[in-house]
């Protein structure tokens, strides 16, 4: 089955534009998953690239940067091959509305429902490779790669609290729900942190192409929020998805490993302390209620038609809740 689709109306790119400037006809379809940056499919004659662009219309301070994604991907490419290798850069916005990079294509498979996984062994051999993955990530040298640069671990947790807060302040609707509560716990019961690596800060599932015989990971996908700091982060946000339900494409039953299999392996295989990823995964769960509703005031105020964003609401009350939940246990 095909990855692509044709692109959404509203969502094209000029062809000639962008013909000029990568140097060859390019032919355009689009990969219609995720609900944030625009990734586009670019056929040419000396093969197949993945264009990434910001979405469209106003977008919080400091995010959506492809530049900085574009850098990112630069410098760990070659430390960790699982990030795509990036082809290009373009800052001028007039050559297809917005700053926008391309990279090259990997292909195999991303499973957005895990019960598209064929049988409980393939079940079981991707979340191994899943939790490895994330473990390789993590023990990348900081200072011999340069990746300390992307990033300040001083300070992180504090500044993901108060930075969340802060967004989720911002993106008001009627008919937001109330917050206080988990903003209060996060910001008066943070950890210390131990020490510090790469954080991809969005590392779930379909975020992950596997290779065609599922016993490995090809890519890692969506490096827009990477940073350094205290990589039980990850680690909290992979449980939010991995444990809040089918709704949210998390792998439960059929082979897949439970909640506590997942941590431990990675607790195994690092050797790191996860007695308060329960603090971890409660910050995950407020960052991705955070994300929904930043998407979702777009609609509601009319800087997007995508008629995906207009259901967000009860998605973010869910997880609002879920992060009470996970306070309180």
């Amino acid at each position: 089955m095909s990855d692509t689709a044709p692109v959404r109306p509203g969502e094209e790119l000029p062809l000639d534009r962008l013909s000029a400037w990568f140097g060859e006809t390019v032919a355009v379809e689009q990969f219609p998953g995720g609900h944030s940056n625009l990734t586009y499919l670019l056929r040419a004659a000396s093969g197949e690239y993945v264009l990434r662009r910001a979405p469209l219309g106003p977008v919080p301070p400091k995010a959506h940067d492809m530049a900085r994604e574009f850098s990112i991907l630069r410098a760990l490419h070659p430390v960790f091959p699982y990030a795509p290798r990036v082809v290009r850069l373009c800052e001028d916005a007039d050559v297809i509305g917005a700053v926008f990079y391309v990279m090259e294509r990997r292909v195999g498979a991303i499973f957005r429902n895990p019960l598209d996984v064929p049988d409980a062994a393939s079940a079981r051999r991707i979340s191994e490779a899943f939790v490895d993955c994330l473990v390789d990530l993590h023990a990348i040298d900081l200072q011999a790669s340069g990746l300390i640069a992307i990033g300040k671990p001083e300070g992180f947790l504090d500044r993901q609290v108060g930075g969340w807060s802060e967004r989720w302040m911002r993106a008001d609707t009627p008919d937001r729900p109330d917050a206080t509560r988990v903003i209060d716990y996060l910001r008066t019961t943070i950890p210390v942190s131990r020490d510090a690596s790469v954080v991809h800060n969005d590392y779930k599932i379909d975020n992950v192409m596997l290779t065609p015989d599922l016993a490995r990971v090809a890519a890692v996908l969506d490096w827009e929020m990477t940073t350094v700091g205290d990589p039980l982060a990850d680690l909290g946000l992979t449980l939010c998805y991995w444990t809040i339900g089918s709704a949210y494409d998390a792998p439960r039953g059929q082979g897949w490993f439970t909640r506590e299999e997942l941590i431990e392996r990675y607790a195994l295989k690092t050797g790191r302390d996860v007695s308060r990823v329960r603090w971890y995964e409660a910050l995950g769960v407020f960052k991705l209620a955070v994300i929904l509703q930043q998407i979702y005031v777009r609609y509601v105020r009319g800087q997007t038609a995508d008629a995906r964003f207009r259901d967000f609401r009860p998605r973010v009350r869910f997880l609002i809740d879920r992060a009470g939940e996970l306070i309180a246990e």
